[in-house]
């Protein structure tokens, strides 16, 4: 095209940004910060499949049956959910942005964040022939992916629609967010109790959350409403606190697959059920609807503090109303 600079190299790495290659030799990005932290990801699905905190632990659950290859999902870390969740419309499960290979955007535009991270990357995915096919719309999904310098995880989506010819277009989406926990049966989840929420185990029947706290001891499948921007999931035995910041997505799913689903599953292990949990900022009761050159924009901030809550000395209220 023309005005179009050509890629001639794969773009340079720094201290805080590696390009590389991961497995089955699939392109990978590679964030750093100088206090130890780190995070990775793929550009196949932009996908991020590791984030550790400065002493070197894994924060986010990968199956050790995760296939890298497309055009599988990978099981683990954090999907991307667009422009569908779940079987929530006619497109694949969970649609199509988790299943392609994204590029390096060179040239975003202007970014209003918090510009004291060095270590993030810009990835872009553009409508193909192939996905309009199913889901005839033209757009730009614009992801940036940001290392803080205290280890926290950023991800702001921008989706632009670029259709010439004025229609407008709806999705829903989800960050689909795997933490790596070390029993679920000692995890409590805060921020969700008494709200509504749909039960896909249920057939989506409508449902106010009872009681303190969310605790896990059999399958769990919940598309949370109305959700306040901090969710608290509280690991007693390792004594971390993960609190999942939001904006613009005003829905939470809470996913255990437990152990009948698990066997079931080519691409997870039988008893991985137990070290992980789901906790998705998402809008899916309401789809986001944009007009042509209209702009959305979902941002999720992850942080892993250390909880003495075993002890009783940390407030939980503190962790969700806090700064």
């Amino acid at each position: 095209m023309s005005g179009e600079k050509e890629k001639t190299s794969a773009p340079s790495s720094s201290p805080y940004v590696e390009f590389c290659k991961g497995v089955n030799g699939l392109d990978k990005v590679i964030l750093r910060e100088s206090r130890g932290s780190s995070a990775e990801v793929y550009l196949y699905g932009a996908h991020v499949t590791s984030w550790k905190n400065d002493h070197g632990e894994e924060l986010l659950f990968l199956s050790s049956k995760a296939v890298f290859k497309p055009p599988k999902a990978i099981r683990g870390g954090i999907p991307i959910c667009f422009p569908q969740f779940g079987g929530l419309g006619t497109l694949d499960q969970h649609g199509f942005a988790r299943n392609r290979l994204w590029s390096i955007d060179d040239d975003p535009p202007p970014f209003p964040t918090n510009t004291l991270s060095k270590a993030f990357v810009d990835l872009i995915l553009k409508t193909s022939e192939e996905d309009s096919k199913n889901w005839p719309h033209s757009f730009e999904y614009r992801l940036r992916i940001a290392l803080g310098p205290g280890g926290d995880l950023m991800l702001t989506s921008r989706i632009r629609n670029t259709n010439s010819e004025g229609k407008p277009f709806s999705f829903t989406f989800a960050y689909h967010t795997y933490f790596s926990v070390s029993d679920i049966s000692e995890v409590r989840v805060e921020g969700l109790e008494t709200l509504d929420y749909l039960d896909n185990l249920q057939n989506k029947e409508r449902f106010t959350e009872q009681g303190d706290a969310l605790t896990f001891e059999s399958e769990v499948d919940k598309i949370y409403l109305s959700t306040p921007t901090k969710i608290a999931i509280i690991d007693h035995e390792k004594k971390r606190t993960f609190v999942v910041r939001k904006d613009g997505l005003p829905d939470a799913v809470v996913w255990n697959p437990w152990d009948k689903k698990a066997k079931a599953m080519a691409d997870f292990g039988d008893d991985e059920y137990k070290y992980m949990l789901c906790v998705e900022a998402a809008a899916i009761e309401k789809p986001i609807t944009l007009k042509p050159g209209e702009e959305w924009k979902g941002r999720l901030e992850l942080s892993a503090v250390p909880s003495s809550y075993c002890s009783g000395q940390l407030d939980p209220q503190r962790v969700l109303l806090g700064s």
